[in-house]
């Protein structure tokens, strides 16, 4: 039986038609998978459903529960049981864990807020989510992982129906990952009905009964598991409309001369003076090389990265950063830029983009000198350089006067990548370079990180995806509680490999 049918919808903003006659049909009780590349319309969709897009701003009908449904805001499909967590969380970080999860929805008796019951109510809720922290826990000492948690919590407190999940494990680690599907498959046996927006399609294969693929605002297919076997070159093939044999391109791996050494490098945390994160690292980059950072969530991968970079992070940092054989000062991120290095942060909207500047400005943050003349911008060459990266990056925009917040993940990485080329570095650190953008994003931006080894750059990989490093680097350092357990080379690495170094060292 169907519980929501969501008929021919068409949603158009000015000059753009994001949804082009969608068709959605979800069962009662089942996890509903909704896959698609970045910009295809998937989160519109959901806005349209849940109300963020309002009945009459947009063509088709929907029907929930066997009515014609005209949801008027979001408060209008709560109250019908569809409840939305959307990728960027919507809790109060210096709230509690008993205050977010009724906010807006008080437990109160004559105006006055009954504590004792909204806390014995957060803390069933709590258990129902595998959480066993308190109630008056502040959600911002919560890791991202039990703050989903927290979501969810929240979603059941108003009685939830249709659970919808937009990109839930995005920056969650493998455990967390794992730990929130198998929920979602708990609260399946309990009656309610998810779907789920995501890029991983092992995880969709993993949890769904259905599978519906969104590309250029139009349905493309729906596949059902139970007539037949969801596989995920279908899936890709649906997404992006051709055929991946090679989910990573080729490429001709020639190691040259040493670009970078970092020897003796230590770091202590910021806060925690006595607590040492990064112990006695050694690090190399040839020239053309590509070389990868592998391991579990709190390794120390980014503390790592960061430290290096300018000493962003940490405290107490000592070691010594090479260059080509030179020593290089890399005290401040802007003596690091100048050495040669840039760091593509795996935290793009908050660290790596002014969001609510133009792909222009954003472009040539970190070389303003090349465009400017005793310290004024010369604006026609900043256009043209943005114009430059916009065609050879295949930035999928109008022009680069566009808002970067209004692009896709894809995109916005794009631009990100775009910044630190137009720097000139020598070394370039990414961190979660793919994280949150769709398959066929991620092949574009394995293609610019070949050409950059083709040119003589080195790249460092930082990635949760074992696959990926396994797609794309020549050597993995393997590394485990701030210190590397093991290095190797592309012939020698396999994830039980790196697996095995990370438990047994």
């Amino acid at each position: 039986m169907a519980l929501l049918e969501m008929r021919e919808i068409t949603k158009t903003f000015p000059g753009v038609k994001a949804l082009d006659g969608v068709n959605l049909n979800v069962r009662e009780g089942e996890i509903h998978a909704i896959v698609g590349e970045n910009g295809a319309g998937k989160s519109t969709l959901m806005k349209v459903l849940s109300g963020v897009y309002p009945a009459g701003s947009y063509d088709g009908e929907i029907h929930y529960a066997g009515e014609l449904a005209q949801f008027r805001d979001i408060a209008d499909s709560e109250a019908k049981g569809i409840i939305i967590i959307h990728q960027e969380l919507a809790l109060v970080p210096l709230l509690s864990i008993a205050e977010n999860l009724f906010l807006g929805n008080e437990i109160a008796r004559n105006g006055v807020i009954q504590w004792q019951e909204a806390f014995q109510r957060t803390e069933g809720l709590l258990r129902k989510v595998g959480l066993r922290e308190s109630p008056g826990t502040l959600v911002d000492k919560l890791g991202v992982g039990k703050q989903q948690l927290v979501e969810i919590a929240k979603a059941l407190s108003k009685e939830v129906r249709l659970l919808i999940l937009d990109e839930p494990t995005a920056a969650l680690s493998e455990s967390d990952s794992q730990a929130l599907l198998d929920l979602i498959l708990e609260l399946k046996t309990q009656g309610v009905t998810s779907i789920i927006i995501s890029h991983k399609l092992n995880e969709v294969r993993r949890v769904a009964d259905s599978v519906t693929v969104i590309r250029d605002g139009a349905t493309v297919s729906t596949m059902d598991a139970k007539a037949e076997p969801i596989t995920e070159d279908r899936i890709v093939r649906d997404m992006v409309g051709r055929d991946m044999a090679h989910r990573y391109p080729e490429r001709v791996r020639r190691a040259g001369d040493m670009l970078m050494q970092v020897t003796g490098w230590n770091v202590w945390h910021p806060e925690h003076a006595e607590r040492q994160v990064i112990r006695d690292i050694d690090l190399t980059v040839r020239a053309g090389e590509v070389v990868g950072i592998a391991g579990l969530m709190g390794a120390g991968r980014t503390e790592l990265a960061m430290s290096i970079f300018g000493r962003s992070w940490g405290r107490n940092i000592s070691g010594r950063v090479a260059i080509k054989g030179q020593p290089v000062d890399t005290s401040t991120v802007s003596r690091a830029i100048e050495a040669g290095l840039a760091y593509v942060t795996e935290d793009r909207k908050s660290l790596g983009l002014v969001l609510d500047e133009t792909i222009r400005r954003n472009i040539t943050l970190t070389n303003l000198p090349a465009v400017s003349s005793n310290g004024i911008i010369n604006e026609n060459e900043e256009t043209r350089i943005a114009e430059h990266y916009r065609k050879a990056m295949n930035i999928r925009t109008p022009g680069v006067f566009q808002k970067v917040v209004n692009l896709s993940g894809g995109n916005q990485q794009k631009v990100v990548l775009s910044k630190w080329l137009f720097a000139g570095p020598e070394v370039l650190i990414l961190d979660e370079p793919t994280r949150g953008i769709d398959v066929g994003a991620k092949f574009e931006i394995y293609g610019i990180i070949n050409e950059l080894s083709a040119s003589g750059k080195g790249v460092v990989m930082i990635s949760s995806e074992m696959p990926e490093l396994l797609g794309m680097c020549d050597r993995i350092y393997v590394m485990n509680e701030g210190a590397f357990v093991g290095e190797l080379t592309a012939e020698e690495a396999s994830q039980e490999r790196i697996m095995s170094l990370i438990v047994t060292e």
